[in-house]
């Protein structure tokens, strides 16, 4: 993994492959509208074998395509092979994230910020609990995620979550329930999973400046061979809650933070961190994010 210069506009501010896609061919693959959620069938079309989607974004009158699993799950490994769009997709936002529902959700997010021809990606990550967000962090993507396939996925145990992109720790968020007063980590909120690429020109690229030009249009996000390898679990459901906070899914798998993974976030955070919520002294004081010094490697 190398550093990327800081050159163009940016903003600041088990395996389990799934045999079902989802789209407006579903009908024609039986099982698809058991798994997922299609909210924009138009925009999305799965391929035959079923193990590979991808998301269209058409027009300014369709600025929004995206589709979420109807399991959740509460702990595991869940990823994607993504592949964004190519050329220019400046001010559009295609995402992978994890989520529940509700004014208190919890969230885990890859956003990935379009751009002009030849600028580096970034990519975005939050992580709401109980309804609170803030925790932002932006890195400067070390490879072209349009030229192939990369993997992108979250290890989520009673102990830790982990971003990985292509085996690579990106980022780590730790339980420190007893030991910051009053932190809460995400081990009660079973999330599923969604997908989507949408019109962000007020925001994504370079703080809004640069806006999506629909005469580049289609913009596609291709996802495939999905590994959804975690514990399912109904949000509200206690029984399935609580069975599995004792299984094996909430349990650290070895080596999750072993050396070569602490190594790797040092670098990342060495070279390609671009905006860190942690560092924003403006924003933030000390008090306000007590997780952050628990969290530097």
């Amino acid at each position: 993994m190398g550093s990327l210069g800081r050159q163009g506009c940016l903003l600041v501010g088990v395996l389990f492959y799934l045999s079902m896609a989802i789209g407006a061919q579903a009908q024609s693959y039986p099982g698809l509208q058991a798994a997922f959620n299609s909210w924009t069938p138009k925009q999305i079309i799965p391929d035959k074998n079923g193990r590979k989607v991808q998301l269209v974004l058409n027009n300014s009158s369709s600025a929004y395509t995206g589709m979420g699993s109807k399991q959740s799950w509460l702990f595991g490994g869940i990823g994607a092979w993504i592949k964004l769009p190519a050329n220019d997709s400046a001010g559009t936002v295609t995402t992978f994230y994890m989520s529940s529902t509700g004014p208190k959700h919890c969230e885990f997010d890859f956003e990935f910020l379009g751009n002009s021809s030849g600028q580096p990606y970034l990519l975005h990550t939050n992580i709401f609990v109980d309804g609170v967000g803030g925790r932002e962090q932006q890195i400067r993507l070390w490879f072209d995620p349009t030229a192939a396939f990369h993997y992108y996925n979250f290890q989520w145990n009673n102990d830790v979550l982990v971003f990985f992109i292509d085996n690579t720790a990106i980022r780590m968020f730790r339980n420190l329930e007893g030991i910051v007063p009053n932190f809460m980590y995400p081990n009660k909120c079973p999330m599923g999973l969604y997908l989507s690429i949408w019109d962000g020109s007020s925001w994504a690229t370079c703080g809004g400046r640069v806006k999506l030009n629909w005469g580049k249009a289609p913009f596609i996000a291709t996802y495939e061979n999905f590994r959804l390898n975690g514990c399912v679990a109904k949000q509200g459901d206690q029984a399935s809650i609580t069975a599995c906070q004792n299984s094996k899914y909430a349990l650290r798998p070895r080596n999750l933070l072993g050396m070569l993974r602490i190594r790797q976030m040092r670098q990342v955070r060495r070279d390609l961190v671009h905006y860190n919520y942690c560092d924003d002294k403006k924003r933030y004081n000390e008090t306000q994010v007590p997780e952050c010094k628990y969290n530097v490697l």
